[in-house]
């Protein structure tokens, strides 16, 4: 079975995916991407869906400030700290926006789906305690996804990833899948 439809395996193989698993691991990656891109987009230019315009980055407001200023629970003084901090805003935005990117293309799924797992980890935990279930919520769904991602290379089909991993460096660096 070809690479696109193979994940990788801990001895250095790879296990086999019908081509229905790996297009449903594809349409994960681009749901993932247009989640996170879309959330980027919208911090950064005020789309008017979750932001509006006169809080936009690109209208001098900050893309943390609102949101973990007014988290409570067990981790608030972890995030409260971190609320308008410009290093944690460009973080934030940049974050959302470059792995948004990247899992929508398929290039760097490695790199985009732990990002992914990381911001939407730190997400979840500015949540708890939770409002509708002791546990989950729909950034933990966003995180494991983001790790399923990370682990399984589906940019190579239904996206650029397979000519992506033909490129020299990457094919040289494999942690550039």
């Amino acid at each position: 079975m070809s690479d696109a439809t193979a994940l990788p395996a801990g001895g250095g193989g790879a296990v086999p995916l019908s081509r229905a698993a790996a297009a449903c691991l594809s349409l994960l990656r681009i749901a993932l991407g247009w989640v996170m891109l879309w959330a980027g987009l919208d911090r950064m230019f005020g789309l008017g869906m979750a932001t509006p315009p006169e809080r936009s980055v690109l209208s001098g407001a900050s893309a943390t400030a609102g949101y973990l200023g007014g988290v409570s629970g067990p981790a608030a003084p972890l995030f409260t700290a971190m609320a308008g901090n410009p290093v944690v805003d460009t973080l934030f935005v940049a974050g959302m926006l470059l792995c948004g990117l990247a899992l929508v293309l398929g290039v760097t799924t490695l790199i985009a789906g732990l990002g992914a797992a990381v911001i939407f980890g730190m997400l979840w935990l500015t949540m708890i305690p939770l409002e509708n279930n002791p546990v989950v919520d729909q950034h933990l769904f966003y995180a494991l996804a983001g790790v399923l991602v990370a682990v399984s290379n589906p940019g190579r089909f239904l996206g650029i990833g397979a000519w992506w991993s033909r490129l020299p460096v990457v094919r040289s660096s494999r942690w550039l899948w």
